[in-house]
């Protein structure tokens, strides 16, 4: 039986959004609305670090430097905090860029889309920035993913499409099936395959190496799903921000649905936590914990 349970953290206005391990073993997350990024180790009391209070943290991610780094969409800056809470913030090249998704890829260096720029980036552990446009305009690129095949993989969200960034800047894009479904989150599958979310058409999308896509179906089809993550354990879980569920799929497309404890909790960012559990960023001021069966 999957038990979930929920964890105030912060006050709901605050809005926790994405949400990571660090190396430390303890739980980072963004807090969207208040312009913090907030610690938890499961278990102990959240400690919370301001930045510009509008600044719109929202992905974060451990870097290859052992540092957490994160965007600011609002602030246009990519920002790193170390595991004392030494924080550094780096402007993004293109002004009012509005940097989303953010992941460490196989070079050393993170690589972040900007939504308003059309434009995939990159940052070394020192700041220094580098951006590739994108063939497209108006394709608002969202979450990133290191794929197995040495490439970084993003959802076009208005593009209806997914892109495919080698580590010397070639891009390719590969159209989406379903029309308008909007990708948002994506992660890389126990498969070797990209898996990520359509939020406009209730659907999990896979997509391998050489471009094939499948999609599945949810069971609601308005659940709007935000963001996805593995396991560990060879299924995907994602959030459903609308359906205020958690869902898991198997790489063969078996779907589950869990309902969260509290209504109207909007869950957004996802991730396997330090305790072997799933922890998703309510933004009602919440973490929820899911406990895998069998663990």
């Amino acid at each position: 039986m999957t038990v979930i349970e929920e964890y105030g953290v912060v006050d709901p206005g605050a809005g926790p959004y994405g949400i990571t391990t660090g190396p430390d073993g303890a739980l980072w997350f963004t807090l969207v609305h208040a312009g913090q990024i907030g610690r938890m180790v499961p278990g102990e009391e959240p400690t919370t670090y301001q930045l510009d209070p509008a600044g719109q943290p929202t992905i974060i991610t451990t870097g290859p430097d052992g540092a957490l780094w994160f965007t600011e969409s609002r602030a246009h800056h990519i920002g790193r905090i170390t595991t004392g809470g030494v924080i550094t913030r780096f402007p993004v090249p293109s002004r009012d860029g509005g940097p989303y998704g953010i992941a460490a890829g196989p070079d050393g260096a993170l690589w972040f889309t900007e939504m308003n720029a059309d434009r995939i980036g990159r940052i070394t552990p020192g700041g220094e920035s580098t951006e590739f446009p994108l063939p497209v305009t108006g394709a608002y690129p969202s979450a990133i993913t290191a794929g197995t095949d040495g490439g970084m993989w993003f959802t076009m969200n208005q593009a209806n499409a997914i892109g495919r960034i080698d580590m010397d800047g070639t891009i390719t894009t590969c159209p989406l099936p379903t029309e308008a479904a909007a990708p948002v989150g994506i992660t890389t599958g126990p498969d070797g395959a990209i898996w990520f979310v359509e939020i406009a058409a209730g659907q999990i999308g896979r997509i391998t190496p050489d471009g094939t896509i499948t999609e599945f179906p949810l069971p609601d089809r308005a659940a709007r799903p935000h963001a996805i993550t593995s396991d560990g354990d060879g299924r995907l879980w994602f959030t459903e921000w609308a359906g205020n569920r958690v869902g898991s799929i198997t790489t063969d497309g078996i779907i589950d649905i869990h309902d969260l404890p509290t209504p109207r909790s909007e869950p957004h960012g996802i991730t396997l936590g330090p305790d072997g559990a799933l922890w998703t960023a309510l933004e009602n001021g919440a973490l929820a914990r899911i406990a895998i069966p069998g663990r």
